[in-house]
């Protein structure tokens, strides 16, 4: 007896399995107790093995995990050990692509068909589909038999490719959503043991977060460039604005970064800047939409951002684009939004700092030009404004017209301009400036909806003779209005002497040279007698006999005396309104000067 049981522990030291304790109870039938012994424990030192070999997968698998290697080589992994810990012929995952609708075949082992890694198949469908649904595992001894869920005709024929029987699916469950499957299949029929169900189910946890490590660091990845990005384009706005960039600047920028196409408005709709793709003016109610919620507004291509400073609305800013906004780029538009705001807000300020310091030069220029010239002269150079060079000086008026409207908008077509008295006064470059005054009252007059007056004087250089030319204009305008001119623009020679006769605290000194400063000018610096010729001229009717007889000289001195008379005051001097005011200034200046 004792060399019997003596022969059964080596047998069990040596490893036997179950075959070999099963013919030695046939050669000793006396052992049958003993045996049965044996083999329960040989049973229980397998299972423990085997227990060992799972648990030792298991540890791997969670060290893959914290390593965080490459997840497709982690799933590779996890399906390799499935196949080896259970025995079976292959071992297999497939995903749920939730936004198509589909079940896909993601990792593959021991496959020898072409068409089953190549399965695709409608999420519901087959064993999978079952798995999914339940978020229970499921064993099949006999897959294309079973008739527990719905089967597929390509799943079908791609499972009696591989030569499939039996089937293990578990389910990858992040939560409560099941992301996917893992199976065990075998080529034979099989059951499956609880133990091999639990083992199989284990693994699948494990795949099931390294999957949702992958998403999740991906998500982090991304939420760090997208971080990044918008730190990287927030330095790079607020450096254009410390710059002195402008709109255009500001709209590129974003428009590089977002690649897409912005467009500035103003609460009106116009256009300020623009960049990359075509933009449209946004919807008044999107902006206002915008507006009321501090944050952009989707829009069939694009977004909408209402560009506000408190409770002002200033405009909006437009992003057109094909491709989904992150959190992080819609943040970025919204920022965009700010900076423009900022952008106008300094502007603003700006100008309004650059008004009143022009103002106050045009104040100082029209009502005290005496006092310290130069000092006007530098201030100008300051503004870009040479006081040196000839300008004509313009008054604008316009009843129930805001002042700073009408200023605003004649500042176009001028290189000063501001309100000096009540009045809009501009100072312009211009050889014609009656022309200039037509011309910016039919301009403003549109803009304006209502008749505007332009009355100009000069032009003049220096701050005397652009006072001088500001109080003609202020002369001129007076006449526009008592002829009922309102809307028209006009200087003082387009006016003529009725200017000097309607207008308030009339200039004779300077209708005299108007109409005959060249001719004054020669006789007194060569000692001439023309002005007494012609004087004579009119006196006889234009005749040149009677006029030499009053002269006492030849008809041809008369003659040359009018010819150098034609081309002092021009060759339309005998013209009849011409004749008319050269009278006057001769009648005023016998007058004045007797």
């Amino acid at each position: 007896m004792e060399d019997f049981a003596f022969r059964l522990l080596e047998l069990l030291a040596g490893g036997a399995d179950s075959a070999e304790l099963a013919r030695f109870a046939v050669a000793e039938p006396r052992s049958a107790a003993a045996v049965d012994l044996a083999l329960r424990i040989n049973a229980t030192v397998h299972g423990h093995r085997r227990r060992e070999a799972e648990l030792s997968a298991l540890v791997d698998t969670a060290g893959d995990l914290a390593r965080l290697r490459d997840p497709d080589e982690v799933l590779r992994s996890i399906v390799r050990r499935a196949r080896r810990l259970l025995g079976v012929d292959l071992s297999y995952l497939t995903l749920n692509d939730a936004e198509a609708g589909i079940t896909y075949m993601r990792v593959t082992d021991g496959s020898v068909s072409t068409l089953f890694p190549e399965v695709r198949m409608k999420m519901g469908v087959g064993l999978g589909g079952l798995v999914a649904q339940t978020a229970l595992p499921y064993a099949t001894p006999d897959y294309l038999s079973d008739e527990h869920f719905r089967h597929s005709g390509p799943v079908d024929e791609a499972v009696r490719d591989e030569g499939l029987t039996a089937l293990l699916a578990v389910p990858l469950a992040v939560g409560e959503t099941v992301i996917g499957v893992l199976y065990a299949a075998d080529r034979a029929a099989r059951e499956f043991t609880p133990e091999e169900i639990a083992l199989l189910s284990s693994l699948a946890d494990h795949a099931a977060v390294a999957l949702d490590n992958a998403r999740l660091l991906a998500e982090v990845s991304a939420h760090s460039q997208d971080v990044e990005r918008a730190e990287q384009a927030h330095d790079r706005l607020m450096d254009l604005v410390l710059r002195g960039g402008d709109l255009a600047a500001v709209a590129a920028a974003v428009a590089d970064v977002l690649r897409g196409g912005i467009g500035v408005y103003t609460a009106g709709g116009t256009e300020l800047a623009h960049a990359g793709l075509p933009t449209a003016a946004p919807d008044p109610r999107t902006v206002t939409a915008s507006y009321h919620s501090g944050r952009a507004t989707a829009t069939e291509d694009g977004w909408v951002c209402a560009v506000q400073a408190g409770p002002e609305l200033l405009g909006s800013i437009v992003l057109r684009t094909g491709a989904a906004l992150t959190d992080a780029d819609r943040r970025l538009f919204e920022r965009a939004a700010v900076v423009t705001a900022l952008l106008q807000l300094l502007r603003r300020s700006v100008a309004k700092a650059e008004d009143e310091v022009r103002g106050e030069l045009l104040t100082d220029l029209l009502t005290a030009p005496e006092r310290k010239p130069g000092t006007l002269l530098d201030r100008g150079k300051r503004l870009g404004v040479d006081l040196t060079t000839e300008h004509a000086v313009l008054v604008v008026h316009a009843d129930g017209v805001s002042r700073r409207r009408l200023a605003a908008a004649a500042a176009g077509f001028a290189v000063l301009c501001g309100i000096h008295a009540e009045q809009v006064v501009l100072l312009a470059r211009t050889d014609a400036p009656g022309a200039l005054a037509a011309q910016l009252a039919a301009a403003l007059g549109a803009q304006a909806g209502c008749p505007v007056t332009v009355a100009a004087g000069g032009p003049a250089r220096g701050p005397s003779g652009l006072a001088a030319a500001y109080r003609e204009a202020e002369r001129c305008l007076r006449a526009l209005l008592r002829l009922g001119r309102e809307g028209s623009g006009a200087s003082m020679a387009e006016v003529g002497f009725i200017g000097l006769v309607l207008a308030d605290r009339a200039d004779h000194t300077g209708f005299i040279r108007q109409a005959l400063g060249p001719v004054l000018d020669y006789d007194r610096d060569r000692g001439t007698e023309l002005i007494r010729t012609l004087t004579a001229y009119f006196a006889s009717g234009c005749h040149v006999p009677r006029t030499k007889d009053l002269l006492h000289i030849h008809a041809n001195t008369v003659g040359q005396r009018l010819d150098r008379i034609g081309s002092l005051l021009g060759q339309d001097w005998q013209s009849p309104d011409r004749l008319l005011e050269i009278q006057l200034a001769l009648r005023l200046h016998a007058l004045r000067d007797p």
